[in-house]
């Protein structure tokens, strides 16, 4: 068991050292950030959505920006799409989970605001859709995937595509990412 655990720990280091060996990635979180701050300061919001624990990370993720990161700040407009759970099982039940995102979208996204869709395999349809949708506003879109990308891949202005399939160590990633984005825009807003 013990050889068991030691494996699954470096499996999770393995994923990270690639991760960080990949400057497009590395690249990539400074820009998100950047996004994040000017529309925080345009008077926009930062939207995440996901399902299952995907959806668990964006509202985590959110928290961390609306609550606090590491210092005594003001709070900063984000949220996950999926908090209002009469919303969200209304819309699932009178018309489809595919579009509770979506149609969140269409009530409460605005030009400039940015949307972050968390999807281990990118093909998560109620993400997508939501995409759809914020091209639509010009909501800027970041992606959080596996290696691929999937079809958010093509819906992306900004691309976080984790460099594994391993759906945990993914994840793990993820939370990373999203850390290393939320004391970014904390640092660039708050440095004061």
């Amino acid at each position: 068991m013990k050889d068991k655990i030691k494996s699954i720990i470096a499996s999770s280091i393995e994923v990270k050292k690639a991760f960080l060996a990949d400057d497009i990635l590395v690249d990539q979180l400074h820009r998100i950030a950047a996004t994040m701050v000017s529309c925080l300061q345009a008077g926009n919001k930062v939207l995440w959505c996901g399902n299952g624990g995907s959806a668990a990370d964006a509202q985590h993720l959110a928290a961390e920006l609306s609550g606090r990161f590491y210092s005594d700040r003001a709070p900063l407009y984000s949220e996950a799409l999926h908090v209002n759970t009469s919303f969200v099982t209304a819309v699932a039940n009178d018309y489809s989970y595919d579009v509770i995102y979506s149609r969140m979208l269409q009530g409460c996204g605005r030009a400039g605001d940015v949307l972050v869709g968390i999807s281990t395999s990118g093909n998560s349809g109620n993400v997508v859709k939501a995409f759809e949708v914020a091209r639509e506003r010009n909501i800027v879109t970041v992606g959080f995937t596996g290696n691929t990308g999937g079809k958010m891949k093509e819906l992306c202005d900004y691309l976080i595509n984790i460099p594994s399939n391993d759906t945990p160590r993914v994840q793990e990633s993820h939370i990373l990412a999203g850390h290393i984005i939320c004391q970014l825009v904390e640092e660039m807003m708050f440095s004061n």
